[in-house]
């Protein structure tokens, strides 16, 4: 075990998978300057700019290209420098990427991954701090995965590359550098679709991912100090959904109250919301209830803290549940 911020634990994780030939990084500034935020620091010294390749700010062009290479039987891993600027690739993305499998019946598929930077909290204003997962989750032929701990960061990204199909995979960038902890030396993996109960509870599942993650364990122990028994599960991968092991704790708990910094309208906590209500509704003492970023675009640094969950508002909102 080396203890690592999320950001280290990542560039581990690539490390240990450059050490396969036919893995290949490609992105913009991931080789000189090792990424806008560092995460490919030192792998093109290590492994050479045939390994881990500098491209035009095109990102159509860089799925594209990478998609060529996943066909063609290379496992390109992809870094898009904010969520926010995946848009230009999502033609690539949605209609060839998550496509191939099903197009070519099963004889070719795209084991690559995608790499997004995503959220708010570091005052970049829009396009840099979008956290826009349900747009991607709701493609068939997608997984979509989101780490919040740096153990389980290089463990998903060890499990992404091994998936025979493409994974997108997010990244909080607010806990780059925020979030420490124990990482294994060398090659594991984290299973892709299995959520991680964090803490135990027998009053409310408090139910989230990624970036949020700090404040939901935030509020689970200022709720702890008032008596009620939070348990906490970070779901870690949205597509393919944990149903079973949310559902097991909301039947325990009888109350849910999901949080994700995404808009409310629309937000992938509705989705979770909804399998809780068709699989656990006469668990329920009180309605499932959300906690989630308002309906506008992420604003500029001065209101980006009044625009994100609080623990605040986690705590109000399990507390309501709790009266309810």
């Amino acid at each position: 075990m080396t203890e690592m911020t999320l950001a280290q634990a990542l560039n581990s994780a690539l490390d240990v998978a450059l050490q396969d030939p036919l893995v290949v990084v490609i992105g913009e500034d991931i080789g000189k300057t090792g990424g806008v935020f560092r995460i490919t620091d030192g792998l093109e010294q290590k492994y050479g700019e045939q390994r881990v390749i500098d491209t035009p700010v095109a990102e159509s062009g860089i799925v594209g290209a990478a998609f060529g290479m996943a066909v063609a039987g290379l496992r390109p891993i992809v870094e898009i420098q904010f969520m926010g600027f995946s848009y230009p690739a999502y033609d690539q993305i949605v209609n060839h990427v998550a496509r191939i499998r099903n197009r070519s019946r099963h004889r070719f598929t795209a084991p690559m991954v995608i790499r997004l930077p995503y959220g708010a909290g570091i005052g970049a204003a829009e396009h840099h701090s979008e956290s826009t997962e349900a747009v991607y989750a709701h493609i068939p032929g997608l997984k979509v995965v989101v780490a919040s701990t740096p153990a389980n960061a290089k463990g998903l990204l060890l499990a992404a590359l091994d998936d025979p199909d493409p994974v997108i995979f997010m990244e909080p960038i607010r806990l780059y550098r925020a979030a420490r902890g124990d990482v294994p030396d060398g090659p594991y993996t984290t299973p892709i679709g299995s959520a991680e109960v964090e803490q135990h509870g027998s009053d409310v599942s408090l139910i989230s991912y990624g970036a949020m993650m700090r404040e939901t364990r935030q509020a689970a122990s200022r709720l702890a100090g008032d008596g009620v028994s939070a348990e906490v599960i970070d779901v870690r991968t949205l597509v393919p959904l944990d149903v079973d092991t949310i559902v097991s704790s909301v039947e325990r708990t009888g109350r849910a109250v999901i949080i994700h910094e995404a808009p409310l309208s629309g937000g992938y906590g509705s989705e979770i919301a909804t399998l809780i209500q068709e699989r656990a509704l006469y668990s329920l003492r009180a309605p499932v209830q959300r906690v989630a970023g308002w309906d506008v675009v992420v604003p500029l640094r001065l209101a980006e803290r009044h625009y994100m969950p609080s623990v605040d508002r986690i705590v109000s909102t399990a507390r309501h549940a709790m009266e309810t």
